[in-house]
């Protein structure tokens, strides 16, 4: 169990890494995958490549569509629209996670 937890902190600190170095539009890359995922039932890597690649400029364009419509004639930033809908989804994924493995 030290290992397991050892190896969810290292994946934990690189995944903040890259979304400090990336931004907020890079969570989108982690989580649509994830996404896919679920919906399609699986993890074929055949489907799910390409669609993550569809998927997520679909969502980066609805986020800023959303991003630029919403409090018109100012605009907010896309990446606090895809933190508002990336990290609730990341937890629901982590709370899942975590009670499979307990």
């Amino acid at each position: 169990k030290t290992f397991r937890k050892k190896i969810l902190f290292i994946c934990s600190s690189i995944t903040a890494l890259v979304v400090c170095v990336s931004g907020n539009i890079g969570f989108i890359g982690l989580v649509i995958p994830h996404m896919l995922r679920i919906i399609l039932k699986g993890s074929d890597n055949k489907k799910i490549l390409p669609l993550s690649f569809i998927g997520g400029g679909i969502f980066l364009q609805l986020s800023d569509l959303i991003a630029r419509v919403a409090l018109s004639p100012k605009e907010i930033s896309v990446g606090i629209i895809t933190s508002f809908l990336g990290a609730p989804y990341f937890i629901y994924l982590l709370i899942k996670y975590r009670r499979e493995n307990l």
